[in-house]
């Protein structure tokens, strides 16, 4: 059975650096799994893509030679199996706040004894290069769980979610934390605050030995994050490549020349 080399090499310590998938395209998405990043996420949470596209997806980077995660929608039991079934070498839990959210979402994720994920389709081994057998006697090892801190509760509770078995890494969506550590009058933390909350995270995953990661926008933030201790590290979408350089090169336009392709 295909091993998981992201899985392996953040237990090693090592950084993996990928991005996040939001077009649902399979041509874009043969394209970047070809890129050189060791992982790439579906994001399901945040995106129309639907669950025979997701497959499709998944099978696509898996083909690719690439480690294919799903951003599920919730910690729900239904979408962690469908999307594992679907293919996915591993889960990215958004929202996850206390113990018991991290525990529903890990057991979901592995097969008795260890969990109670239900026993049941062919797609996943498809994407591991192995026979339904082997999948499932080896799923438990190989698949990717990740849970995602993204509120002042869930970085309360960092410690004890962090030691819980089966917990691979943690990832931290800037936004949702800055919107969650608003004040009650709608006030965004200070940089300061916000850096502060960051620092807490970083320091939970390494008393407890799990890597923690983000997401960030540029290769200069990959570098001082990796710096500090980062492991897991998203930089910015394909959607987002997509439309910044398309950005780039229309302002690299004069006006006249940009007005005049507005009309094609």
């Amino acid at each position: 059975m295909r091993r998981n080399p992201v899985k392996a090499a953040l237990k090693a310590g090592k950084p993996q650096v990928g991005t996040w998938l939001s077009l649902g395209d399979v041509f874009a998405t043969r394209m970047m799994a070809r890129i050189g990043f060791p992982w790439l996420t579906v994001d399901l949470e945040h995106s129309p893509i639907g669950w025979t596209a997701a497959g499709q997806l998944f099978g696509a980077i898996a083909d690719a030679g690439c480690v294919c995660l799903a951003r599920v929608p919730k910690g729900d039991h239904d979408y962690i199996k469908r999307v594992l079934d679907a293919g996915a070498h591993g889960i990215v839990v958004p929202m996850v706040n206390t113990v018991e959210e991290a525990k529903l979402a890990i057991a979901a994720a592995k097969y008795p004894p260890e969990g109670n994920r239900s026993v049941g389709g062919a797609m996943h081994a498809l994407n591991f290069d192995a026979t339904a057998g082997d999948y499932y006697k080896h799923a438990n090892d190989e698949i990717l769980v990740v849970l995602q801190t993204e509120s002042p509760q869930g970085v309360a509770n960092a410690d004890a979610i962090y030691s819980l078995p089966g917990v691979d890494a943690i990832f931290v969506g800037p936004n949702d934390l800055t919107f969650q550590m608003r004040t009650p009058d709608g006030k965004d933390p200070s940089p300061e605050e916000f850096e502060a909350m960051m620092q807490r995270i970083l320091a939970a995953g390494k008393k407890a030995g799990t890597p923690v990661g983000l997401h960030v926008q540029t290769t200069e933030q990959v570098e001082r994050r990796i710096a500090e201790g980062w492991q897991f590290i998203a930089i910015g979408s394909e959607l987002r490549f997509m439309v910044s350089e398309a950005q780039r090169i229309v302002q690299g336009l004069n006006l006249k020349q940009a007005g005049d392709l507005a009309r094609y």
